[in-house]
């Protein structure tokens, strides 16, 4: 019984962790979330033929690869509130998007072009900077997974 009450008591420890993170859900995350993982980051805006290009390919792609890859999305505007999710289901995504824009926490820059997707790989390493709009043979390219 006394171990039992230890391994809940650990359990328990673990489901404290303060988010480091939303998504625009509202649901809360840890960057651990993706250890072991490649992750994708895509900055995208409403406005952006290329990234409403290709939003389709980022969509299979997360779902193709969902045990593997981590597919997160940035709004580059960066909208509030109820805003944000108004414009994830108007681009029609699919995989998770940040709620506020994590390129501090990655270590890396604001993009500057649209659509940037950046590449990290299961330490948290950024492998690739991509410009332009993605698909799956580039994301594969740059994950050397084919």
């Amino acid at each position: 019984m006394k171990n039992i009450s230890i391994i809940i008591f650990l359990l328990g420890l673990t489901g404290c962790q303060q988010p480091e993170f939303y998504d625009v859900q509202g649901a809360g995350h840890q960057f651990d979330d993706f250890t072991g993982r490649y992750l994708i980051v895509n900055y995208w805006a409403t406005w952006c033929a290329p990234c409403i290009r290709e939003i389709p390919e980022l969509n299979e792609f997360a779902d193709e690869f969902h045990g593997r890859v981590a597919v997160w999305g940035v709004n580059y505007d960066a909208p509030q509130g109820a805003e944000q999710l108004r414009q994830v289901q108007k681009m029609q995504i699919t995989f998770p998007v940040f709620a506020a824009n994590p390129s501090e926490r990655l270590g890396v820059a604001m993009p500057e072009v649209l659509p940037t997707t950046l590449v990290f790989d299961p330490q948290g390493t950024l492998l690739a900077t991509l410009v332009g709009p993605q698909t799956r043979a580039s994301l594969l390219a740059a994950l050397a997974l084919e």
